[in-house]
């Protein structure tokens, strides 16, 4: 890891099952990075405020509900307002497959659905993270 990152996992929406995003919290944590959950229940407005507060690195969306197609634009739209455009942000939960390329064309850097690997997720994180690092050196 070229230093250290935060990153935010936040849980929006009105899904309450926040376990995944607890364990994908905690196996970033013990992977080196600062992590900040912003718990359940967040507006995409919360979620951006959170962005901009911690100076964000990332932003990881742990979505179950269906509503990602409705909230990740919102998400990406508020980070956008904000002049966000340099946040590594990953998605995982329950997304069709046919999502799976509209939210990538929407500006989410990667979806990681059921059966993704905690070590798979903390090492694509790390290498976006020191790719994107390495760019603004060179740039």
């Amino acid at each position: 890891m070229i230093r250290h990152y935060r990153v935010v996992i936040a849980k929006p929406g009105l899904d309450g099952h926040d376990r995944g995003a607890k364990v994908i919290a905690r196996a970033l944590r013990d992977s080196g990075f600062e992590v900040i959950y912003t718990g359940l229940h967040q507006t995409p407005e919360q979620v951006v405020q959170a962005v901009l507060q911690e100076d964000a690195d990332a932003l990881g969306l742990s979505l179950l509900s269906g509503a990602h197609m409705t909230i990740v634009p919102k998400v990406l739209k508020g980070l956008a307002d904000h002049g966000i455009d340099d946040i590594v942000m990953m998605v995982g939960g329950i997304i069709p497959d046919a999502d799976i390329e509209k939210l990538s064309v929407a500006g989410v850097d990667r979806v990681f659905t059921p059966g993704a690997t905690l070590q798979g997720v903390a090492g694509w994180l790390e290498q976006a993270l020191d790719e994107r690092e390495k760019a603004r050196v060179v740039s």
